[in-house]
């Protein structure tokens, strides 16, 4: 009688310790379980925070072709002689334009006493008068009197980093833009420039050099050259140009 019951209780034991492994079984297999849902759910979260990421990235992205667009019909390119430049609209009304570009755009005429220079215009070329020089900060006034459509000008100097566009007609090439970001200020002989590595050749003198909404920072001037020097730009901060010289729609 005690051996059969000593059986029945071993019996009873083993499968209770059956019942209680297959319950830890379960138990793991549901921690396992949960612990890949939760891995899942990580990487599915990482998944979308990077795709985020990218949406943003591309919402932020400059649109350069539609600020070219909308800049492009206020450019001109000025002919002086033997010297070839850029300009761009400042101001309109019902007398015409004024365009700012570089003297040394127009030194040889205005200094030979000729006022007149070639303003092209898409296909059409006019002649426009100089109006206001500065020598000092190397800008000049030309007057048109055809009624253009100007450019907004910015209200403060852009902090360094900001992307920049310069556009203008370098070697005659009207419609010519290159982008790159405003690098410094510096003061050379006296006068304080805007440096920036869009690129730019003879024939952007006078150009405007625009940020991402077409507002004209500062007006192509000079570039550094040398060996192994690359996108060493300088333009006149607009500012000088609005102050004095023209007045400027900002803002």
């Amino acid at each position: 009688m005690i051996r059969t019951r000593f059986i029945r209780l071993v019996s009873a034991a083993v499968i209770a310790t059956v019942a209680v492994a297959g319950l830890l079984l379960g138990w793991r297999s549901a921690v396992s379980l949960n612990a890949q849902l939760t891995s899942q759910q990580l990487a599915i979260a990482a998944l979308q925070k990077k795709v985020t990421s990218l949406e943003s990235g591309q919402a932020a992205e400059v649109d350069w072709s539609a600020v070219a667009a909308a800049v492009e019909p206020s450019v001109v390119t000025i002919g002086s002689g033997d010297v070839q430049g850029s300009a761009w609209v400042a101001h309109a009304d019902a007398g015409g334009s004024d365009l700012i570009t570089n003297y040394h755009v127009v030194a040889d005429a205005y200094s030979a006493g000729t006022s007149t220079v070639q303003v092209r215009h898409k296909d059409r070329t006019v002649t426009g008068t100089i109006v206001r020089v500065d020598r000092n900060d190397d800008l000049a006034v030309i007057n048109v009197a055809e009624r253009l459509i100007p450019l907004s000008s910015a209200g403060g100097r852009p902090r360094v980093g900001t992307r920049v566009m310069a556009v203008g007609s370098p070697l005659g090439l009207d419609g010519t833009i290159s982008v790159g970001v405003v690098s410094g200020y510096r003061s050379l002989e006296g006068s304080d420039y805007m440096q920036f590595s869009a690129p730019i050749s003879p024939g952007n003198s006078g150009g405007p050099v625009v940020d991402e909404q077409g507002r004209v920072l500062a007006v192509a001037s000079a570039k550094l050259v040398g060996n192994g020097v690359e996108a060493l730009s300088l333009g006149i901060p607009v500012q000088v140009a609005c102050g004095a010289l023209v007045t400027c729609s900002v803002s």
